[in-house]
């Protein structure tokens, strides 16, 4: 799951992980903001889902990894703590994909614990865990002498 986040480079990097040990392509799946009213869902291979996944591509070029590109969007309004983490776990399930790996701190309802819970509760698919990124500073701190 991809969020256009920093947190998206060690997803990519462990989905790529497990998928080079299992020999299998990998379903990345963009999480887009919640469409507009009448709008159409965009699709995977539009300018904005590219634009989210454009951060894992060479993550999987360097591991010569294949892979299909998906879109969830997030859920417009409030429909309860689950309802993101539901409506990726539906796109997820839609690609037959058995294994899913999450940033720990994701987005609201779509963080790692949160879509564990969903998966939990819905019997299904696995979902990995993957580490934040490390803070480092912005700048080299300067000398005061």
């Amino acid at each position: 799951m991809l969020a256009d986040r920093l947190d998206d480079v060690p997803v990519v990097d462990e989905a790529a992980r497990l998928a080079v040990a299992r020999g299998a392509p990998l379903l990345l799946i963009a999480v887009l903001p919640p469409l507009l009213p009448r709008a159409a869902a965009a699709a995977p291979d539009g300018a904005t889902a590219r634009a989210v996944l454009g951060r894992a591509l060479p993550h999987l070029a360097r591991a010569g990894i294949g892979f299909e590109p998906a879109v969830c969007h997030r859920p417009a309004g409030r429909g309860g703590r689950l309802r993101a983490a539901r409506d990726l776990l539906d796109v997820a399930i839609a690609h037959g994909c058995s294994r899913l790996v999450v940033s720990r701190s994701g987005p609201e309802g779509l963080d790692a614990s949160t879509v564990m819970e969903a998966a939990a509760i819905r019997g299904g698919p696995f979902v990995h865990e993957a580490p934040p990124v490390p803070w480092a500073p912005l700048t080299a701190p300067r000398s005061l002498v």
